[in-house]
């Protein structure tokens, strides 16, 4: 695979690559000063003039000056400012490592990629420094709040073939969960339901229609007020899980999205969502070999 161009000397920045911007191909701007300000109205006109002034921003060639031209359909690059950030105070497991691939135990309010507010305190930016590979990417994600197994691609040229098995639902997974434990329901089930998630609403929602989303539900143990689950997702909508245990009257403990919002500040890093990534087993695209890999946490019923 080939990857993507950038400007040689503008190399990595605590683990994140430039961002690129593409100018459009035609526009009334007269250099690329004028479009950046119009086109990033978050940023400070003086804060885009710095970074001119330093040599910050690049094209394939090295630094643009400030009185640059702006040259339609072409790209610039350079680092974005870091937001703010409360470091969350949870290390990364390693459970496997090879040329080819690296799998860890993500700990709970740790983010898996950047994304809005998360950029260094993500698992991809925190790995990618402290082991010094600065090609990682991730396989597939799991939720901030959500703990377990990731599996991320050491080799760029493998990225492809590992990502196709978690899009086409080929990786076993395996989740546990502590739940209330009601005597009532008949386990194991498998639940199914329509999941929507809607662009700008913070929760999903379970609507009427054809099934997108399925869940098998197995009691393991329980103490008579808690119950210990494992799930077996065979689809993976967004907070699937969540949704599935509470439409069955068994919210997940310390879930603050389901059944009811109730939001939680992002440097709250107490009472974490008792939902853990337990197994992934495959066969591996490159070797043949089947792999299976158990998270070295555990959740407390």
């Amino acid at each position: 695979m080939r990857r993507k161009q950038r400007p040689a000397l503008l190399a990595q920045r605590h683990g994140l690559d430039p961002a690129r911007l593409r100018l459009p191909d035609e526009g009334p701007w007269s250099t690329v000063r004028d479009h950046l300000v119009e086109r990033l109205p978050r940023v400070a006109p003086e804060r885009i003039d710095a970074l001119f002034a330093q040599g910050a921003i690049h094209d394939l060639d090295g630094p643009i000056a400030p009185d640059a031209p702006f040259a339609p359909g072409t790209s610039v690059w350079f680092h974005r400012d870091l937001p703010d950030e409360t470091p969350v105070p949870f290390a990364i497991t390693v459970v496997h490592r090879d040329e080819r691939i690296l799998v860890v135990d993500k700990p709970h309010f740790l983010a898996t990629i950047p994304r809005g507010s998360h950029v260094v305190e993500t698992a991809l930016v925190r790995l990618r420094t402290d082991l010094g590979l600065p090609h990682l990417s991730p396989a597939h994600r799991l939720d901030r709040v959500t703990a377990g197994l990731v599996l991320f691609v050491v080799d760029p040229a493998l990225r492809g073939k590992y990502q196709t098995m978690f899009k086409d639902r080929v990786v076993h997974k395996e989740y546990e969960a502590i739940a209330r434990y009601d005597p009532a329901l008949d386990l194991p089930t498998t639940i199914r339901s329509r999941i929507v998630k809607t662009k700008g609403i913070i929760t999903a929602q379970e609507v009427d229609g054809e099934p997108n989303a399925e869940t098998r539900v197995e009691l393991v143990e329980h103490n008579g007020v808690w119950g210990r689950y494992r799930l077996l997702p065979t689809t993976g909508r967004t907070h699937q899980l969540r949704l599935h245990l509470s439409s069955a009257g068994i919210p997940i403990r310390n879930d603050d999205f389901y059944p009811v919002l109730t939001g939680k500040p992002l440097d709250d890093f107490t009472n974490p969502l008792a939902l853990l990534a337990k197994v992934l087993a495959f066969t591996d695209p490159v070797t043949g070999e089947h792999r299976r890999f158990h998270s070295t946490s555990s959740l407390e019923l």
